[in-house]
């Protein structure tokens, strides 16, 4: 795909991000647009924001627990950027219909770096290693293309449907707790809706943020220590709205809650 062609889709992306306003797919216009194409889209993207004052403060890996690749009709993971204007604390109000367009909510578990992971070559061992502690999150996806109508390459170019997430005020060492059998519960409105445990994503979270920093290894990136990184949901997307209340819990972990308005 030609370069002027990524920057306007790019550019059509965040304006739709701004006024709030969906587009149709990228893939329903009759032009073939490739994986890669799709990144350098959400690059674009990116670039728009950062000229803007926007930071970059970590990534985020999606599509990865079958719960919701069945959902989206999405079968592989893809990865977003995180930056400052993105992030909130347990017990906030999140203001949802100022800022997101077809909200849905998801419980991770977060990532907090002390060393940086340059790949390829990372290892299991070699994110436990680099990981400061991890924290319960969630993380409020948000999709730029009209009633999430998207195929890999429509959410990869929208920066993996990155919306708005909050950490919990909870942080302990990965080496303290199972991540592969310890149990997620959410609430919505004081009822239980979804329960997950971290095999849901792709085996184990650890196995998730390995796969991003060896993926963005082949692009040149690195996963930078004090990064974030949102490892990906452990059970199934949650439509929002505004006068909602929403509170995760984590065995082992901790909890984040969350108002919308």
């Amino acid at each position: 795909m030609e370069q002027s062609r990524i920057q306007a889709l790019g550019d059509e992306l965040y304006q739709a991000m701004l006024g709030r306003e969906a587009v149709e797919p990228l893939t329903s216009r009759g032009e073939d647009i490739s994986i890669d194409d799709a990144y350098h889209i959400s690059l674009r993207m990116l670039e728009r924001r950062l000229a803007d004052g926007a930071s970059i403060i970590g990534k985020k890996i999606g599509v990865t627990s079958k719960a919701v690749q069945n959902m989206l009709n999405v079968h592989q993971p893809d990865f977003g950027y995180l930056t400052d204007d993105m992030v909130f604390n347990s017990g906030e109000v999140m203001p949802i219909s100022d800022r997101l367009i077809a909200p849905r909510a998801e419980g991770e578990i977060a990532f907090i770096l002390k060393k940086d992971l340059i790949g390829p070559g990372i290892t299991n061992a070699d994110v436990l290693a680099a990981t400061e502690c991890v924290m319960p999150c969630f993380e409020i996806v948000d999709s730029r293309i009209r009633d999430w109508k998207i195929a890999i390459q429509d959410t990869i170019a929208d920066n993996a449907s990155c919306g708005l997430f909050v950490l919990g005020n909870q942080a302990v060492s990965p080496r303290k707790v199972d991540l592969v059998t310890c149990g997620m519960v959410v609430e919505k409105n004081g009822s239980v809706i979804s329960a997950g445990a971290g095999a849901a994503a792709l085996g184990s979270p650890v196995n998730c943020v390995t796969w991003l920093a060896n993926t963005l290894g082949e692009f040149g990136i690195p996963l930078k220590a004090g990064e974030v990184i949102l490892s990906g949901s452990l059970v199934p997307l949650e439509p929002v709205k505004a006068g909602d209340y929403m509170r995760v819990d984590i065995g082992g972990i901790g909890s984040a809650s969350v108002r919308f308005a």
